[in-house]
């Protein structure tokens, strides 16, 4: 394939991958920008979504419901319910009882919980340790367009996140619960006397960012066929690093730091030799550098409102 023909395919390939560790990331930056908390444990968040899609679709297709128009949207909304209150009961459990603790502390709580969600999966879900493959759902073949060949399913995946982030653009900008969400990142206090339920407002952070968590977790499924139990590791660890690519506390910082996270993850593939075994080690190799030389992130510094 020629070069500029191989840069666009991996361009597109790295936008599609980018959606999914973005929308990872705008939960890592929504916790942090309300409450200045790192909940380690979202990447496991993560990998519960996508098991609690798995789950619904093997429910529905058991139920006779195995079309993918009905049972995928479905599949969604109820990963999203489901891990979204997963969430804001980690909140309660392990952030709120800590608020006045040293951030260390909860630190280590979202750790543990972290751990107790990884093996739990492993003990009480069927055959857990082993990789469960994903149905396929999603439209297959490809077409080609100037060299550059654009397969159905990678377009499905990338329309989904992207309406996802569409999404939550417009809960965080057009409506109330954003508009909360946005003044107790601000000020919590000064929000409290202007009659924000602060309370109210970090679940509703919190089911707003595990259940973007849920999206890509199912999108991981359809586009690797399978999911594993420790998925939320490395989900979780590249999720990090893209909010804080783009600056924590911002959201479409961590959009960016997603997108580019994946770019450069699948450039490092293409064009340095033996590239896919060392793309996550090119990748965070990046990371750091970049963190080396803008701590504050691509948007950190230039963010006025850190939601």
């Amino acid at each position: 394939m020629p070069p500029l023909e191989l840069l666009l395919q991996q361009a597109l390939n790295g936008l599609m991958l980018g959606v999914m560790y973005a929308l990872i990331a705008v939960g890592f930056t929504l916790f942090f920008g309300v409450l200045d908390v790192i909940h380690f444990s979202h990447g496991d968040i993560y990998m519960l979504g996508a098991f609690a899609g798995l789950s619904v679709l093997a429910g529905l297709a058991a139920a006779g419901v195995g079309t993918p128009v009905l049972a995928l949207p479905l599949a969604f909304a109820a990963s999203i319910v489901i891990t979204g209150l997963i969430g804001v009961a980690a909140e309660r459990v392990c952030v709120k009882p800590l608020a006045r603790s040293s951030p260390l502390m909860t630190l280590l709580a979202t750790l543990s919980l972290g751990l107790v969600i990884r093996e739990a999966v492993l003990i009480f879900y069927p055959r857990g340790a082993d990789p469960k493959p994903f149905p396929w759902l999603l439209p297959q073949g490809d077409f080609d367009v100037g060299g550059v060949v654009v397969r159905y399913e990678n377009l499905a995946i990338l329309a989904i996140g992207l309406a996802a982030m569409i999404a939550v653009d417009r809960i965080i900008n057009r409506t109330r619960m954003g508009a909360a969400i946005r003044a107790v990142a601000q000020d919590p206090e000064a929000a409290q006397m202007m009659g924000v339920n602060l309370d109210r407002t970090v679940d509703a952070t919190f089911f707003l960012g595990s259940g973007l968590a849920a999206v890509a977790g199912i999108l991981s499924g359809l586009y690797y066929s399978e999911i594993h139990f420790i998925m939320g590791i490395t989900g979780g660890v590249i999720g990090f690093s893209a909010a804080a690519i783009g600056g924590l506390g911002n959201v479409y910082g961590a959009i960016l730091g997603g997108l580019l996270f994946g770019l450069v993850q699948t450039m490092a593939a293409a064009l340095i030799p033996r590239g896919s075994e060392f793309r996550d080690v090119v990748a965070f190799a990046v990371v750091l550098l970049f963190l080396v030389v803008r701590p504050s992130g691509i948007l950190g510094a230039k963010s006025v409102e850190r939601v």
